[in-house]
């Protein structure tokens, strides 16, 4: 498996094209438009903004897109995952119709920025095909159909076309589309640059307001005043969404195999959690990469399970995918109605806008965020608006919505628990712990040479317990979603402060 230096899983997009190191900001400064957040959503945005003539900077807590977009799959369909047909029952037929359109409109923004600024980033157009799971699936496959022929182009076909795996009757959409996403952000980087736009690397932002004067704060205390701000970094930091975007985590393989042995396409099937497969061409093999086995993120530490199952579900349907070349895992936010919030913050915030609530489905989300928000700040219209409304009322049933809201908050029960370990003693090399000392929890992680790292456990958005994330060597919430690294610095919001440190660190 592919490891960085730190401990943490590389996923195959990082392992084959370096990531952006920018200057940080050292200096407080003024814009058109400060976007908080390098990935896709924020550089989309950014590429419009400063092809339109806005005086754009993009700042980011790491290296330019080396966030939440890097560990993608970056497939990029219409084909939502959430299906249409629930689409459809909690939006209408209308709205159901333009979500479509807008992830179908994503991909040819991408389709022309490509072709525009000539980026190699192996953007293709191929087919995408919805299979029926064998098992723990509630989907209906006619259910799908039926909605979705009223909106977009779909075909029922006997089976897909992968000779080893026999998928029986699908569903398959025409014109969806893959690329290499760090090679296609590399390309929008260097145009934003050409088109006069500023990217800062390893630039935190800690707070922001809106109102008639704009402005973000960084953890340097540097000051970039803007007439408008755009929150995009997956979960909106300074916000309160907690309960409208549950956080899950997500596992990928890619596994060797035999050149053109697969046929190029998408694969999704009806599993829950699903499974989605793509193909990566490589000179001498290509590579099969398949992900799944999501779980809300930090109530479990099984990542070398779940790659196994990963790994057992494949070797099932391609039994010529012998060797894993690579594992990786990410976060994505899913939303209780299937859909994206992007747009204005608020009405009392109108120059602060947010892209957020990927859904599985970030790609063309991102795209669909960079392009609407975009369109707001220019002043024009969108007919995607009131789709995508963050302030919207959100329309699926209580009986959905309940199991996710339970889930966000019967971890608290960690507080009136023990630690993992009684004392950081029992601390191996590179592994980490909950450690209690009376009603204090700590967390303690050991390095590979022996070096102990201790901060509170106490997670600094809502008070929950973290819990050590053995595969990416992270600390991570289990009620909200926040993640951080072994020195305690924030990596995922909606926390942004780092875990409060713990006077008495020695061994």
């Amino acid at each position: 498996m592919t490891k960085s230096d730190d401990g943490k899983t590389v996923s195959y997009w990082e392992a084959s094209e370096d990531l952006l190191e920018k200057d940080s900001l050292n200096q407080s400064i003024e814009t058109d438009v400060c976007i908080i957040g390098a990935g896709i959503s924020g550089l989309t945005t950014a590429y419009l903004l400063t092809k339109a003539g806005r005086e754009v900077i993009v700042i980011d807590d790491g290296l330019i897109g080396g966030g939440t977009t890097s560990r993608t799959t970056a497939h990029l369909a219409n084909a939502i995952d959430d299906r249409v047909y629930r689409i459809e029952n909690w939006h209408g037929e209308e709205k159901a119709k333009l979500a479509v359109d807008a992830h179908a409109g994503a991909i040819d923004q991408i389709e022309r920025i490509v072709q525009t600024e000539q980026i190699d980033c192996d953007f293709t157009r191929l087919d995408g095909y919805l299979i029926q799971a064998t098992e723990n699936s509630d989907d209906d496959l006619e259910k799908e159909f039926e909605a979705a022929q009223k909106v977009m182009d779909v075909e029922r076909v006997e089976r897909a076309p992968i000779k080893d795996f026999d998928t029986g009757e699908c569903l398959k959409f025409p014109r969806q589309g893959q690329f290499h996403v760090l090679k296609y952000l590399s390309g929008l980087a260097k145009a934003i640059e050409q088109n006069g736009g500023r990217l800062f690397s390893n630039t935190r932002a800690t707070d922001w307001k809106g109102e008639d004067a704009p402005e973000v704060k960084t953890a340097d205390g540097q000051t970039i005043r803007a007439k408008s701000i755009v929150l995009a970094t997956n979960y909106p930091i300074m916000s309160k969404m907690f309960a409208k975007l549950p956080a899950y985590r997500t596992f990928v393989i890619g596994a060797k195999i035999p050149k053109n042995s697969v046929e190029k396409c998408l694969i999704w099937d009806t599993a829950d959690p699903y499974h989605y497969v793509r193909i990566q061409e490589e000179e001498i093999h290509d590579v099969l990469i398949v992900g799944g086995e999501d779980h809300r993120t930090g109530q479990e530490n099984d990542g070398e399970a779940r790659f196994a199952k990963l790994f057992q579900w494949t070797q099932e349907r391609f039994p010529f995918a012998d060797e894993i070349l690579y594992k990786w895992s990410g976060q994505f936010l899913e939303t209780h109605d299937g859909l994206a919030f992007i747009g204005r913050f608020s009405d009392s915030e109108p120059n602060v806008y947010l892209i957020t609530g990927d859904s599985g489905m970030g790609m063309t989300h991102g795209t669909i965020g960079g392009m609407l928000v975009s369109d707001l700040i220019l002043g024009g219209g969108n007919a995607w608006t009131e789709v995508f409304e963050p302030s919207r009322i959100l329309t699926q049933s209580i009986a959905e919505a309940v199991p996710e809201i339970i889930s966000s908050t019967a971890p608290y029960v960690d507080w009136i628990t023990g630690g993992d370990v009684s004392s950081a003693d029992e601390i191996k090399n590179g592994e980490g712990a909950i450690v209690s000392h009376g009603t204090t929890k700590i967390a303690a992680y050991r390095d590979e040479n022996g070096k102990l790292y201790q901060r509170s456990a106490v997670c600094r958005h809502l008070g929950c317990i973290v819990r050590f994330n053995t595969l990416e060597k992270t600390w991570d919430c289990p009620c909200h979603g926040s993640r951080y690294g072994i020195d305690g610095q924030p990596i995922n919001s909606p926390a942004f402060l780092p875990l409060e440190e713990i006077k008495d660190s020695s061994n």
